[in-house]
């Protein structure tokens, strides 16, 4: 059975990010975040919460179970978008992820400024 520690790295690394990065989204060090992962500590909702805003599936970090999503739910264009996702190589997949993070980030950046 895995632990909310490695469901944690597991969200860290589909997300492609390095420790301290992850860490800093949560608003931690990456001490504390190495802390999480090796389960000896547990994080706060705080923690959760800022993670949940940047893509990261805080239900499966902490229930091993993910959040559904509803395919029927989804915008034709989000349709579109996952259709070519699912044809994608790994390495592709990875690429676009990385990407996808990155824009996200900004746009909620500047949304704050507005």
């Amino acid at each position: 059975m895995s632990s909310i520690g490695s469901r944690l790295r597991e969200e860290r690394e589909r997300l492609c990010l390095s420790q301290t990065l992850f860490g800093a989204i949560g608003g931690i060090k990456t001490n504390a975040q190495v802390k999480y992962e090796k389960d000896e500590r547990s994080p706060d909702a705080e923690y959760l919460s800022a993670l949940a805003n940047k893509g990261v599936d805080v239900l499966y970090v902490l229930t091993g179970q993910h959040v559904p999503i509803e395919e029927a739910s989804l915008s034709a264009e989000e349709a579109r978008l996952l259709g070519f996702y699912r044809q994608m190589s790994s390495f592709s997949k990875e690429s676009i992820t990385h990407i996808a993070f990155a824009v996200a980030s900004i746009n909620k950046g500047s949304e704050n400024d507005h």
